[in-house]
């Protein structure tokens, strides 16, 4: 298991048994932090995004064909279309459950064996099952949607609920991490640069790294659960710890790990005592290694108190487990190298592939139709988006790429 980050001396190692409470002091500096305000009122799984491969059910469309509520699989739903940003073209919503489907990749044919299903799970449908009842429940509905319908990997959000401490001003500035993607928001203003960060007023939110890798969020809970109706849904699991104070605002400390994150952890995360890679592809399999995920997440983006010292919050945040059965791996994300099938290799696919769409005169919509309808297209996607490309950027990368190719060697090529 990893280890906790190293921290400012304590009076007590433990932190909990100190008469003092939570006190550590900074032996360079002889700085005193107290923490024995601060709580931690919930601590686990925010969000599961589980996706599926398989051959989409012809009939299934027919549900699409008004929006409006339909039955489906024994259960009442909201059927209605989603905008292509998201991958899909259909949604079924059932708030009542807490899932939402998104339907039918936009990157495959109906007929392809592809990603055509994702299952969003809302916080209280996670808190309503166990992890085994809960992947029960996905695959349930993912049989009713695919034929052959198999776990992809999953994407999870684990958060920290905390009062008695906020962010500071000037809590960026000493956020380190790998990604130089940072974002400030308050109120209805934001901010996001690539290289820098910067805060408007209170600083209320706070975001650091890609969605689509490993990201951190630290956010005032109670403002965002209000603003989104869902505050006395929130106020009644902060109630269950037995330290919350309505008078206090909720801070959330939130660690978001994408799908391709997942996947890397599950390649190259070995456990010391079978010499077995997790190799988990849904969130039943995944729920034993959230620690682990939650410790590595500690110190991808590590809040430092001065540099080589981490801030004593990073220590509360990295004492909270969600299991006291954690087995005994090595956390690793395998990443793949570039001359892999998914890196240099797929570029050289689309290179021939744009060399044969100019020879048949084909137009940037033509031959991004017929891309997409390829059986590797998803391969496509995945590996542009782990560049950092949008799939909106990509389609402009291939225009502009076939364009280019039309201009320096005509269409006689």
């Amino acid at each position: 298991m990893a280890k906790a980050p190293t921290h400012c001396l304590s009076f007590d190692e433990d932190m909990t048994e100190s008469p003092f409470g939570r006190i550590f002091i900074d032996s360079g500096t002889a700085d005193v932090f107290n923490l024995s305000d601060v709580n931690v009122v919930h601590f686990g799984v925010d969000t599961v995004r589980q996706l599926y491969r398989g051959r989409l059910r012809p009939e299934l469309l027919a549900l699409f064909a008004e929006p409006g509520l339909v039955d489906f699989a024994g259960e009442r739903w909201h059927a209605g279309r989603v905008g292509r940003d998201s991958g899909y073209q259909f949604k079924l919503q059932n708030a009542d459950l807490g899932l939402i489907l998104l339907i039918k990749s936009f990157h495959a044919s109906n007929d392809a064996i592809a990603h055509h299903l994702k299952v969003e799970v809302s916080p209280h449908c996670i808190r309503s099952e166990s992890p085994y009842g809960l992947q029960q429940l996905m695959n349930r509905f993912a049989d009713a949607v695919l034929l052959s319908a198999e776990p992809a990997q999953s994407a999870v959000h684990i958060a920290v609920d905390l009062q008695g401490w906020a962010p500071p001003r000037d809590f960026e500035g000493h956020v380190h991490c790998r990604s130089r993607r940072s974002q400030s928001y308050s109120g209805i203003d934001s901010v996001d640069f690539d290289t820098t960060s910067a805060v408007y007023g209170r600083g209320e939110t706070f975001t650091f790294g890609s969605v689509s890798a490993v990201q951190l969020s630290v956010y005032n809970k109670s403002l965002e659960a209000k603003c989104r109706d869902k505050l006395d849904f929130w106020r009644s699991v902060w109630a269950d710890s037995g330290r919350y104070d309505y008078d206090q605002p909720v801070t959330r400390v939130e660690l978001r790990f994408h799908h391709s994150v997942v996947q890397q952890f599950a390649d190259g995360s070995i456990n010391q005592e079978t010499g077995e890679v997790i190799a988990s592809t849904d969130y039943f399999g995944l729920h034993a290694h959230l620690d682990g995920l939650w410790q590595y997440g500690l110190h991808a983006f590590k809040y430092l108190h001065r540099p080589g010292v981490y801030h004593p919050v990073w220590t509360l945040l990295g004492n909270q487990l969600l299991s006291d059965d954690n087995e005994p791996v090595e956390y690793k994300r395998y990443y793949k190298s570039a001359s892999g099938f998914s890196g240099k290799n797929v570029e050289l696919l689309l290179g021939n592939y744009i060399s044969c769409a100019a020879r048949h005169r084909m137009s940037s919509a033509q031959a991004y139709k017929a891309l997409e309808r390829l059986p590797f297209f998803d391969l496509l996607i995945e590996h542009y988006r782990d560049k950092g490309m949008k799939t909106w950027e990509f389609k402009q990368h291939f225009r502009d790429l076939l364009e280019e190719r039309y201009i320096r060697y005509g269409r006689a090529v």
